[in-house]
């Protein structure tokens, strides 16, 4: 059976962290899905069109990317795209502790979608 997997964030810019993860997240699942996040709350330095420009250009040779934005509640796209997994990247223990909670309350929400902690290559931490 084919899994499908979102990579949520900002991505305000991409940065090669980013990129390592959305390819060994490729390794494990056969689609991932890129979600641009929209905040009117946050000003980001590329508005959002740029971003999801960005990360198409460093993705094109990928097929199995889809790069998509999104406003409101990550659990409720990913359940209206039939997603496995959300991807989420740790770089040090307080982002583990955030990460955590919103696991929590996104399994509770959609006990059937997993969230999949990856740690970036040290060199892009």
């Amino acid at each position: 059976m084919a899994k499908h997997a979102i990579y949520p964030g900002t991505f305000d810019p991409l940065t090669n962290g980013h990129l390592d993860l959305i390819e060994r997240a490729l390794g494990i699942f056969s689609r991932l899905t890129v979600a641009v996040a929209v905040n009117a709350q946050k000003t980001p330095l590329f508005s959002a069109r740029e971003r999801l420009q960005m990360i198409k250009e460093v993705t094109r040779g990928m097929p199995a990317v889809e790069v998509v934005s999104f406003e409101g509640l990550l659990i409720e796209y990913a359940k209206a795209h039939r997603v496995n997994a959300i991807i989420r990247g740790l770089r040090v223990v307080s982002d583990f502790e955030y990460e955590l909670q919103i696991a929590a309350v996104n399994r509770k929400l959609s006990p059937q979608i997993e969230t999949v902690f990856m740690v970036p290559n040290a060199k892009y931490a």
